[in-house]
């Protein structure tokens, strides 16, 4: 493995420009490429500042095209809300190269397999290593400036196909150091991304603080009976991931170990998360990824895979159905990974399979 890597971040936001200057720290080469290129004009005058978790200072290389990115880069990342994964997988797909190693962080859905497929089209075969979360927290303010929250002490992790799980873990490994769990495929990572849960939760409870646009501690406003509700609709995904006989993390071990702090109640550890500086800003509006990206993309996955195995989540669809009447809209029908992979065709078989392999097969039976 390289010591020093030349790594494509696909995005420019809170979690990209967060990775990339823990990229920069560690010594390594980020390159941003904004698909709209609003977001990384700030950075032709000034450096990108990271502040808060850590400390760097940088002027990064910014990329003009998927093709530039997918050319001057050793790894690619994806970095952006999951709303644009496939439109950001479509334009990196004709460019990524023969064994070309592509992390997606986080994975939504079935991202991988979409991609996967697209670069079996062309004949190139690449591994795609899929992460439960980011390996940073934070948001981006002002034009050039990304407060990091946290560096995460584990990431749930996978690769595609798992032949290459080893070369996965290594890479990540390499470029961001001993931080890594990993899981028992695709379907694991689905079930190890506790952000759509939360989001829900947290979201649905503060709604009216979102819609006014106000300023707010999201770690201070899980109180008691949100975080009761968290907890809740982690019973729901834990009982899924049993039933498939997968090991994920609980909603307490992702918060002691992403934002440090000892195990307690959900309430109570969002109190010292608060405390301690880190709980976070919630919200400042409606249109928030907590409700746009996580419903569809993050929600209804776990309402699937509840239905195929006979759990049925329905906190978590009570959830994406209070959201569709609030925002006027149909969430579950906003999954464009699974609307392009159509996956109602295939069977749970399939899609145990196509977890491992980063492939779907042609459907072994018609759902019903």
């Amino acid at each position: 493995m390289k010591s020093r890597m030349r790594i494509g971040i696909a995005g420019a936001g809170s979690i990209a420009c967060g990775t990339a200057a823990l990229l920069h720290r560690n010594r390594h080469l980020p390159i941003l490429w904004s698909p709209s290129g609003k977001s990384t004009a700030a950075f032709e005058t000034m450096p990108l500042q990271a502040h808060g978790a850590f400390e760097e200072e940088f002027a990064p290389t910014i990329a003009n095209s998927a093709q530039e990115l997918a050319q001057k880069s050793d790894t690619l990342i994806i970095a952006l809300p999951a709303t644009g994964h496939k439109n950001v997988m479509d334009a990196l797909a004709p460019h990524i190269r023969e064994g070309q190693h592509v992390i997606i962080s986080s994975h939504a859905s079935f991202g991988a397999v979409y991609l996967m497929q697209s670069l079996a089209a062309r004949g190139v075969t690449a591994p795609v290593t899929a992460w439960g979360t980011t390996i940073v927290s934070g948001r981006r303010h002002e034009e050039n400036k990304v407060r990091v929250n946290t560096i995460r002490n584990r990431v749930d992790l996978c690769t595609v196909p798992e032949a290459k799980a080893d070369e996965g873990l290594a890479l990540c490994q390499s470029l961001f150091g001993e931080r890594f769990m990993p899981r028992d495929g695709l379907l694991a990572i689905l079930l190890s991304n506790l952000n759509p849960q939360n989001h829900l939760g947290i979201a649905l409870c503060n709604i009216t603080r979102m819609e006014r646009g106000e300023d707010w501690s999201q770690g201070l406003n899980v109180t008691p009976k949100v975080g009761r509700l968290l907890e809740k609709l982690d019973l729901e995904r834990l009982a899924i991931a049993k039933e498939l006989n997968l090991k994920v993390k609980t909603i307490f071990e992702h918060f002691h170990q992403s934002f440090h702090v000892p195990i307690g109640s959900i309430s109570e550890m969002n109190q010292q998360m608060h405390k301690h500086g880190y709980g976070g800003l919630g919200p400042g509006t409606a249109d928030s990824r907590y409700v746009t990206e996580d419903v569809p993309y993050g929600l209804q996955v776990t309402v699937v895979l509840g239905q195929l195995v006979g759990r049925p989540a329905t906190l978590h669809e009570a959830g994406i159905q209070l959201f569709s009447a609030m925002y006027d809209r149909e969430f579950a029908l906003e999954n464009e990974i699974l609307n392009a992979l159509e996956l109602q065709k295939f069977s749970l078989h399939d899609l145990q399979q196509a977890s491992r392999t980063g492939v779907l097969q042609t459907p072994s039976a018609p759902q019903t």
